[in-house]
């Protein structure tokens, strides 16, 4: 039901660009407004649900925050010096639709509001800045850019699991931890509390990744919503340990990630369940 309210916040929180450029504004909201699974704002609004409901509203702004700067993310990811793809979340990505002048400042402009919702956000301006703190943290040179520069770099040459366990941790399974510990922080929930949270969406993280990597090697861009078949010089789970390796990988991911949430409070363990159950289907 959250993700219903939230989807309708975000439409309503559209922010006005001033100046005449034509069309600056159009891109800048045109990648959220495409739509995604809005996992990450799920993740965190899973927890402030389970743990403190009546400050569901006061978490939109956050969660709209780490869409903001996932989004970001994503449109950077895309263009001609990185992935170079052609489509994401079934639409032409946005060096395409206009120019990469654009997506680069596009991009550029929702990491920074990422971190101006967040000053705006009706909270306790301590668990604010400790929300700013994890996010450019793990959002950044600690994180998502660290992981990001690494998986780039290392194109064309192969690592060990370990190398790419930790390349991929920081790429992708760092922001979606912090997703959750932002909720965390949000319901005001024990350091010990929230950084078992943590923890567990780590592995939620490496999860992600794995099956992403499978994704982008057995399906269609019509399928995936994005572009596939992208991976053939990188280091990802299937190039090193081959699909039916990283099939088995990810099934016994799957199993620790199972065993972790029956030690969860159980509307928690609900929540959570019901976020990550079509990301479950077809690895049994």
């Amino acid at each position: 039901m959250f993700l219903k309210e939230f989807e309708e916040f975000l439409i309503k929180h559209k922010p006005e660009i001033q100046g005449f450029h034509p069309y600056l504004e159009r891109a800048f909201w045109e990648m959220l407004l495409n739509g995604g699974k809005r996992f990450r704002p799920a993740l965190l609004l899973s927890v402030v649900d389970a743990f403190a409901p009546t400050m569901l509203q006061n978490a939109f702004l956050p969660a709209l925050a780490l869409e903001s700067l996932h989004t970001y993310s994503l449109i950077h990811d895309d263009l001609p010096s990185m992935d170079n793809a052609d489509l994401r979340r079934s639409y032409p990505t946005l060096h395409k639709s206009y120019d990469e002048v654009t997506a680069i400042l596009v991009g550029d402009a929702l990491n920074t509001y990422s971190f101006y919702l967040l000053s705006q956000a009706r909270l306790d301006s301590q668990v604010k800045i400790q929300l700013i703190e994890l996010l450019s943290k793990d959002g950044g040179i600690s994180g998502m850019v660290l992981g990001q520069a690494l998986d780039c770099h290392f194109e064309n040459q192969k690592l060990p699991l370990e190398k790419l366990q930790f390349i991929h941790l920081h790429k992708t399974a760092k922001l979606i931890a912090t997703s959750l510990k932002m909720g965390a922080l949000i319901a005001n929930l024990s350091s010990s509390k929230a950084q078992e949270i943590y923890d567990f969406g780590l592995k939620i993280g490496l999860y992600f990744q794995i099956r992403d990597d499978i994704i982008d090697c057995t399906a269609t861009k019509e399928e995936a919503g994005k572009t596939t078949q992208n991976d053939a010089n990188k280091n990802s789970y299937v190039n090193l340990l081959g699909l039916d390796g990283a099939k088995e990988h990810l099934q016994r991911l799957q199993e620790e990630i199972f065993n972790i949430l029956d030690t969860f409070d159980k509307k928690l363990k609900e929540n959570l369940l019901k976020v990550l159950k079509d990301y479950f289907e077809g690895n049994k």
